[in-house]
């Protein structure tokens, strides 16, 4: 069997382009690039964009065509081209960003956000870049936990184009919603919109080079879970409840959604906060309040890491309101020998370390795509 040119495009002939009902030839889809050598036969066809919906189906059928009219045995290789080039691929968000970690609760009230704004003050007095995104924007708290509360916003022109300059402070890169609403006034979003405020602080913000970027997320499960885990490669998650059995109930719920089919992002560990009240006047004593040990239990049972116990002291609380997070004396006095600053360091190395581990132990994270 001698094989050329010709003989493949009368093969062609009755191949169509479901599109339009033409034959190929009548839509200008076969390219004139036909090499033959051998039984070996390969071509370009040619469609309108490279993303056509029935290229898929047209190589089959050419396929079947010259299997048909010529022989079953001549090897085809089909080549796709476009006229149209293909689209940029997406820039990567947060390309500079080493490790993504979301700070979650199953309910409100646990103190999710004052451990945020301490884990993220601690990694920064240990030295690394760190940047952090509240992303409670139902409920921002982090402009008063930093003190930043009447800070302007400012656009910094990098790379050609204007970005969103994070504020930075106690050498942490923080940006909230709550510097560009009325803190006065609640939030009447719908889901949509405040998904969409929440890619802006994302997408639209020059973060630079960071080595962990943490992100308060908001209490639940909800839309702002979903638009994270979807936007971002999340390098991992903690979770922070109290030992109260209602807390550790809405726990469970939250870690269930992230170690899901649908999602999968790692769990670093728990944080059991509230663990136990320790009066100013007898720093010694300790008076579990809220049940003892009850997340300390749940890491046992769904087999995660205890990443630390954090004390109910009025000190984390007064600090907090004041702006001034008690892991800012970590900074400040690196040999402090205060007890809660040395809980949030001891809560930073443990982060630390289970960040590493899951870098050496499982694959890189990507965004989920969900149906």
């Amino acid at each position: 069997m001698t094989l050329y040119p010709a003989l493949i495009l009368d093969a062609l002939k009755s191949v169509r382009y479901p599109g339009n009902g033409k034959s190929l030839a009548e839509n200008n889809m076969i390219e004139d690039d036909i090499r033959i050598d051998g039984n070996k036969v390969s071509f370009s066809l040619i469609f309108d964009k490279p993303t056509d919906p029935f290229a898929r189906s047209v190589v089959r059928a050419a396929e079947a065509a010259i299997a048909s009219e010529i022989s079953p045995d001549v090897d085809v290789t089909i080549n796709i081209k476009s006229r149209q080039p293909a689209p940029a691929p997406k820039p990567a968000i947060l390309p500079g960003v080493k490790n993504i970690v979301g700070v979650s609760s199953g309910k409100g009230g646990v103190g999710k956000s004052t451990v945020s704004a301490n884990l993220a003050v601690a990694l920064a007095a240990k030295g690394y870049k760190v940047g952090l995104l509240d992303a409670d924007i139902f409920g921002p708290s982090m402009p008063k936990m930093f003190g930043v509360e009447d800070e302007p916003i400012y656009m910094v022109n990098k790379e050609g184009r204007d970005w969103i300059e994070p504020i930075e402070k106690y050498g942490v890169k923080m940006l909230s919603i709550g510097f560009l609403v009325d803190k006065e006034k609640p939030v009447l979003w719908r889901g949509g919109m405040a998904s969409n405020a929440l890619k802006q602080l994302l997408t639209d913000a020059w973060w630079g080079e960071l080595d962990y970027f943490l992100i308060d997320m908001p209490p639940g499960t909800s839309d702002i879970h979903l638009t994270l885990v979807q936007t971002l490669p999340i390098t991992g998650v903690v979770v922070v409840s109290t030992p109260q059995e209602v807390a550790l109930a809405d726990a469970r719920k939250g870690l269930a959604m992230f170690t899901g089919e649908a999602v999968n992002v790692p769990i670093l560990g728990l944080v059991e906060n509230m663990a136990w009240f320790t009066p100013a006047s007898h720093p010694d004593e300790k008076y579990y309040i809220f049940g003892k040990e009850g997340a300390k239990r749940l890491a046992e049972e769904q087999g995660v890491k205890l990443l630390a116990q954090i004390p109910l002291v009025m000190d984390i609380m007064e600090r907090a309101d004041s702006g001034k997070p008690v892991a800012v004396e970590l900074e400040e006095n690196p040999e402090t020998g205060n007890p809660e600053a040395q809980a949030f360091a001891s809560l930073a190395d443990n982060v630390i370390a289970a960040v590493a581990e899951r870098n050496s132990t499982l694959p890189p994270t990507h965004p989920v795509e969900m149906k």
